[in-house]
């Protein structure tokens, strides 16, 4: 799987450098607009897109039927996926939080808690965005998975504000709103997990186009 991460990483490196650098800009630029950790919102949904800029490259090179060939088992193929995505998730987050850090070396307002829960906003959404996309970029054409992947992040918000209803059931948000989305933060870790077990019994006896 090692290698495979690898071929992907190659691919993307330059995306994923002019994304980070922009994330980068963006940040400091929004700062005199925007609280300066808003970008974690924006920034793990924006690193992503190289997970599926991959996907469409495989399928035009035809890696897929060649890797098939190779020692690497099918879960390894779609598992790397996942993988993939939550290492650019991780990226966009660090790559958000260096205008944060160096703004606040500058002696502007910037505080844990707020990084934490625009943080856990982004990656929840990332991540909820990532169980539905990943797996639906297969079974699609692979040419329309960044389309998926965009229907897909309005369907996590979507979800997002649910689970935050539903929490509010039990707890005050207003009072507890970093425990809220912590909560939050797990149901998203929970459903991509989920998602990876399915995509590998579904992609375990079916043909990778």
């Amino acid at each position: 799987m090692k290698g495979v991460l690898l071929k992907d990483l190659y691919i993307a490196k330059s995306n994923i450098l002019v994304t980070a650098v922009s994330l980068i800009v963006l940040g400091f630029g929004l700062s005199f607009l925007l609280e300066t950790g808003a970008l974690l919102i924006l920034a793990p949904a924006v690193c992503v897109t190289a997970v599926f800029i991959s996907i469409t490259s495989d399928a035009g090179s035809k890696w897929n039927k060649n890797v098939i060939t190779m020692p690497v088992s099918r879960s390894q193929i779609i598992g790397e996926k996942f993988i993939f995505y939550i290492l650019l998730a991780a990226s966009g987050i660090l790559a958000a939080l260096i205008p944060c850090g160096i703004l606040a070396a500058g002696g502007r307002a910037v505080t844990f808690q707020s990084l934490w829960l625009y943080g856990s906003i982004g990656l929840s959404a990332a991540l909820l965005s990532g169980s539905i996309s990943l797996p639906c970029a297969y079974l699609s054409e692979p040419e329309k998975s960044q389309i998926v992947f965009m229907m897909s992040f309005l369907a996590s918000s979507g979800i997002i504000t649910a689970l935050v209803y539903a929490v509010n059931l039990f707890l005050p948000v207003k009072d507890y709103t970093l425990l809220t989305f912590c909560i939050v933060l797990a149901v998203a870790c929970f459903c991509f997990f989920l998602s990876y077990k399915t995509a590998v019994k579904i992609y375990q006896k079916r043909d990778i186009v």
